[in-house]
Formats: structure tokens, C-alpha cells, sequence
């Protein structure tokens, strides 16, 4: 086994926890940091580190930040009470939210100024690969920053594409990933609950779909949640309306048209308006049987 890190993983969210978890079953020390005090307490009786993470800042070599937004990101990184002023010469920033690639440029070049790396490092693969330490993630950097981030993304990833030498990149390509994500789960959504109009069930739909051209992860992932009519949150339905906002606005500034993204984050907003944010974002089918008079599995009325 490579020598251990000290690392801290800020934000214990359904990814970052399993990034967390994942880490220390690497042999590393980590602390859990989030304001969901009972996830902290948690990760601390499953071994993780004990203790305030201000005493041991200046020891960390990686602080992954594994947090909601580009505002929530800054804030951890340089808010008012900032990790990377308090961090040593060579530790490394792992930034794994979806952010826009300037911003990603910015906060490295902040970070730059106090001799801190930053990897700008987006992740994708659910909840249960972030558990298993199987993510995905697309990362830009310079060769240092790589260097002293590798003992993080040995842990937490099965596959590392390595975007390039500067920051942005890696959150570029996550802005393509999640426009084709979220498309593809509000079109599996269409197609679910069209099938339905026409006396196909969901659980054939299922069946067959998975199987034929039209098929797409989102629809073999998202699809059986809609058949067991369970919306527990892997991914939440609010996730979708920041990440494809964050799609139409560099598309704005580039002067492309996504107009399918576009209509794809209506569906998600009304998804949201009508109280289903914190559901899993399969919950979008949701929005489709209301419209249509639809009662989709596990319902026992009309939406």
C-alpha cells in the first residue's frame, strides 16, 4: 500500500460520504466535515478521524470538497472561515462539484497564491460508486497538483481521465456529461410514461427498452426506481435545474443553442414546483403521468 495521507473530505453528502469512506478504507486518515452533524458523528464511528478540523488543518495533504455549487465551493474554500489559508505549501484541493470551467480557473489560480494545488476534479457515477470507490472523474491540473492529489484518486476512482494542465477542462467536460445525463433521464421519463398511453407497463418497458438502441445508463439506472416506485435520492430532482443552469449559461456565453437541455430543465423545474426537489430525480416521470392522467407504481391516486 502507498504511504497514507491526512485528508479531510467537506461535505458528506451522498457522494462525498462514499468519497470519504472510501479514503479511509485506503488506509488514510480522513476527517468527515458537513452541518449535518449526525452524518459527522457517523462517519466518526466508522473510523473516521476525531476531533475539530481547524486544530488540524495545517496538516492535511488533501482536502477533497465534495460540496452542492459553485457558491457552497468558494465558500468552503476561502469564506470567512476558508480551509486554504490554513492549509500548508503543497496540499492539494480536490474540487468535485459541478462548476463552471471559469470559476474553475479562478479558484485555482486563488488557490495558486497561497501555495495550495488545485485539481478541478468532477465526478460522476452515483451514490453506490462513490461508495465503492469506483467513480469516474475528469480532472485538469498541473502535473503537481495530480501528484499530490494521486492517493485521493487511487481511492476514490476507477477511471481518471486526465483533461489536461489547467483547471477548467475537467468541469468543461462534466458540463457535457450532464447535459446529456439530464436529458437522457427526463427523456427516459418521457418514454416510460408515453409507453404507458399506449398499455405498455413500466416494468416492460424496462424489460425491453434495456435491451434495444433506445436504451442509455440513466434509463437502466433510473427506470427500475419509477417500476418500484421508490424515489429515495440517489440523485435529487434539485440537482438538475443547477446542473443543466450551469449548461445554458456557458452555452450562453459560447453563443450555442442547447435547446433540448433547455426543454429538459423545464421539465425539472416543474418537477421541483411541484414538490418533488428532494426526491430521486426519477421523480421527473412524475410531471409526465400528471399531465397525461397517469398513475405510475406505487401510486394510489392521482398526482
Amino acid at each position: 500500500m502507498k504511504d497514507a495521507i491526512n485528508s479531510a473530505v467537506i461535505g458528506l453528502g451522498s457522494m462525498g460520504y462514499g468519497m470519504a469512506a472510501s479514503l479511509l478504507r485506503a488506509g488514510n486518515r480522513v476527517h468527515g466535515v458537513d452541518l449535518n452533524r449526525e452524518a459527522m458523528a457517523r462517519f466518526q464511528a466508522e473510523g473516521g478521524a476525531p476531533g475539530g478540523l481547524d486544530a488540524m488543518a495545517g496538516e492535511l495533504d488533501a482536502v477533497v470538497v465534495a460540496v452542492l455549487n459553485a457558491a457552497q465551493s468558494e465558500s468552503v474554500l476561502f469564506g470567512e472561515d476558508g480551509i486554504v489559508a490554513k492549509l500548508k505549501p503543497g496540499a492539494v484541493v480536490v474540487a468535485c462539484a459541478t462548476v463552471s470551467p471559469d470559476f474553475a480557473r479562478a479558484m485555482a489560480a486563488r488557490c495558486a497564491g497561497h501555495e495550495v494545488h488545485y485539481l478541478d476534479a468532477p465526478i460522476s457515477g452515483g451514490s453506490l460508486k462513490a461508495a465503492a470507490g469506483r467513480l469516474s472523474i475528469m480532472a485538469s491540473g498541473t502535473p503537481e497538483a495530480f501528484a499530490a492529489a494521486g492517493p485521493v484518486l487511487d481511492a476514490t476512482a476507477e477511471k481518471v481521465f486526465r483533461l489536461g494542465d489547467a483547471a477548467g477542462a475537467g468541469s468543461a467536460m462534466k458540463a457535457v456529461n450532464q447535459l446529456l445525463a439530464g436529458v437522457h433521464i427526463a427523456t427516459m421519463a418521457e418514454a416510460l410514461t408515453f409507453g404507458m398511453t399506449q398499455g405498455i407497463e413500466p416494468q416492460q418497458f424496462v424489460e425491453v427498452i434495456s435491451q434495444c438502441a433506445g436504451s442509455s445508463w440513466m434509463l437502466e439506472n433510473r427506470a427500475p426506481h419509477i417500476v418500484a416506485g421508490d424515489y429515495t435520492p440517489h440523485s435529487a430532482v434539485d440537482i438538475w435545474p443547477k446542473d443543466l443552469g450551469i449548461v445554458l449559461d456557458i452555452a450562453r456565453a459560447a453563443k450555442f443553442s442547447a435547446p433540448i437541455t433547455a426543454a429538459a430543465l423545464q421539465q425539472f423545474l416543474a418537477a421541483s414546483g411541484m414538490g418533488l426537489g428532494r426526491e430521486d430525480d426519477a421523480a421527473v416521470a412524475k410531471v409526465y403521468a400528471r399531465n397525461a392522467s397517469l398513475r405510475l407504481p406505487g401510486e394510489t391516486g392521482q398526482s
